[in-house]
Order: C-alpha cells, then structure tokens, then sequence
C-alpha cells in the first residue's frame, strides 16, 4: 500500500471534480476550452487525412515550423504572436508543398519525401538556434509536449466586446470554428477527392486543389495547436478521434460528430486526470483519448475484438 500512495495520489472527488467547476472555475475554464478546441480541430480534419494515409503529414509540419519561428524572430525581433503563427504557418506550408513536389518529379514515395522534407527542415531549424541561439529563447520541453496550462497566465482580451478569453485560447476556438465551417462548406468535393479523385475529376472538381487547401488548413490546425500540445502529442490529437470514430460508425457524418464528442470527453477527462496525478494537462487528454480508441476497438460493434470473436 505505501508504495502504491507513492505512486499514484489520494483521490479526492471534491478536489477532482468538484472544486475546478466551482471554486476554480476561472483558471480551469481555460484549460478545458483550449483542450477541447484543439482535440476539436485536430480530430474534425484528421479525418480527412487519415482516410487520404497521409496521418504523419502533421508529424512532418510540427517539426518542421522550428525555421519559420526562428526566421520570423531574426526578421521582426520579436516574440509576438503575429509574426511566430504567420512564420510556423509558412513553414508548414512550406513542408506540404515540398513533399508533393518531392514526391510527383520523382520516383520517390510520399513517405520517404515526408522523411526528407521534415527531417532537412528540421536541422536546419536547429543550425539556424545554433546560429543565433544567443537571441533565440527556445522551451524545448514547450516544443515537444506543450504547455496548455499556461493559458491560465495570458491577460484576457476582448472579442469585440462580447465575451473576454486568453488571447490563445481565442485564437483556437476561432481556428476549430473555421476548420469545422469549412468542412461543412466543402464536403462533397472533400469526400469525393478523399476516396476517389479520378471520380472528383470526372465531377468537375479538381482535386490538387482540394488537397492543396487541406494540407493548407492542416498547417494552420497544427501551429495553433503547437504551443498548447507540442510536436509530439498533436499526432494524437490529429489521429486517434478520427481512426477511433471511425470504428463507431460508417456514415460519415456520423463520424465527424462522434469525432467532437470524443474531443469533448477527451478534454473533460484529460483534465481531471492531469488534475488529480499532478502531470500535464496534453500528456492526460492523449491518454484519455487513446483510452477511448481502445474502448472502441475491443467493444465495437461490427468491428471490435469481442464482436468478431462472438459473431
């Protein structure tokens, strides 16, 4: 038993639970919305980009926004917000368009152009910090895990004088609203492109350019993402509510709400779970949601373990 209690902390529900709605509503509020905003973003366009096999194309655009933020401070000298996104956005798009390229003037595959195009990009942001390092302050545990609790830090700003929220946390929530908009706008050509794009062609639609705006979108999802979860945890985010869904259901539809329910569940649970072991706040929602594609898997109908095991 004591080395139990060592391990893992006395559960408390009224702290667990309780206290973080009531007592602590202010701080806490934070860190939910902006977990459940990029489970959200990530999980709705993961999806997408796990049916087209393209799920490390994030992987790739998280380690590969390390030039464009070190670029953008040499260029303006500056840590504000405007100049890192709009440089990790670039960069992101910039590893996208790079891959394609790679990969259709070549023999080459998508997965070793994937491997070229993030790695390369990825050392070149490290000679650039080796370079400049004096002026660069770089948090590499930021970098790869993320810090979603320093939300709770930000001075709140005020949308239009509507509502007032941490600056991050605004900007996510407005990013999760575009990414599900635009989804919602373009659906057909997405599904079509997704599952058949010679199909798409013969629609009238044109499907490098739906691909083009969704690797596009990919890249705006993940740098938003970047400082909440990190280079590492956001592959969690883009793949398992998607893949996890997907074992649910076959409409698609379907799938795409399941995908915000289980961001949803996934936030709540990942905070409390945080909360009560003391660890991060990503570390605990990609546990949680990982928990769920587990559930699924084994649980399913028509596609879990048990099912196939009993039909």
């Amino acid at each position: 038993m004591d080395i139990w209690s060592q391990l893992i902390p006395e559960f408390s529900f009224q702290q667990v639970f309780v206290e973080p709605w009531t007592e602590l509503l202010d701080p806490f509020i934070w860190i939910f919305l902006m977990g459940f905003f990029v489970t959200a973003a990530c999980g709705f366009i993961g999806t997408f980009i796990v049916w087209r096999r393209m799920a490390l194309v994030g992987d790739a655009i998280s380690h590969s926004v390390l030039p464009g933020l070190v670029i953008a401070f040499l260029v303006s000298q500056s840590r504000d917000t405007l100049p890192m996104f709009l440089g990790a956005v670039g960069a992101g798009i910039l590893t996208t368009g790079l891959i394609e390229i790679i990969h259709q003037k070549s023999r080459i595959k998508t997965d070793a152009a994937l491997g070229i195009v993030f790695t390369t990009l990825f050392a070149f942001g490290v000679v650039l910090v080796s370079l400049y390092g004096e002026n660069v302050d770089l948090d590499t545990d930021c970098v790869l895990y993320g810090e979603i609790e320093h939300v709770t830090l930000e001075p709140l700003s005020s949308f239009f004088g509507l509502f007032e929220a941490p600056g991050s946390v605004m900007r996510m929530g407005i990013v999760s609203l575009l990414v599900v908009v635009l989804v919602i706008l373009f659906y057909r050509p997405l599904v079509v492109s997704s599952f058949d794009p010679g199909l798409a062609r013969s629609m009238g639609m044109n499907p490098a350019v739906m691909h083009h705006a969704l690797m596009s979108l990919l890249a705006i999802v993940v740098v938003s993402s970047f400082e909440a979860v990190g280079a590492v945890l956001v592959i969690a985010m883009l793949i398992f509510p998607g893949t996890t869904a997907s074992l649910l259901s076959d409409r698609l539809p379907v799938i795409l709400g399941i995908t915000l329910v289980i961001a949803l569940l996934g936030a709540f649970f990942g905070m409390h779970f945080a909360l009560w072991l003391d660890i991060s706040t990503a570390g605990a929602i990609s546990t949680v949601i990982f928990g769920m594609f587990l559930l699924a898997w084994v649980f399913a109908p028509r596609r879990g373990l048990l099912w196939r095991a009993f039909r």
